[in-house]
């Protein structure tokens, strides 16, 4: 279950640019469908359900929002990965 909510505050993006993402539903890749968000910066897209290798990892900006996804969220986000 995505928590909506974390995606409603600027946060700093890989690009280092304090950003609002967009929060996109139901974009497909070879292995199913996902939520992700795009910096509108740099336009760079993460997959923020689990990990899959057709967009960046979340776990990426929790190197620069600490508080974005808490231990357990990472666990289950990188429990439902995609295989590589």
């Amino acid at each position: 279950m995505i928590n909506r909510e974390k995606f409603q505050n600027k946060l700093n993006c890989t690009c280092n640019e304090n950003v609002l993402f967009e929060l996109i539903d139901d974009v497909e890749c070879d292995w199913g469908n996902h939520t992700v968000i795009q910096c509108p910066n740099c336009e760079e897209i993460f997959s923020v359900d689990c990990e899959c290798p057709a967009f960046q990892n979340i776990l990426k900006l929790t190197k620069y929002n600490n508080l974005l996804y808490s231990d357990l969220e990472k666990l289950e986000y990188l429990k439902d990965s995609h295989q590589k």
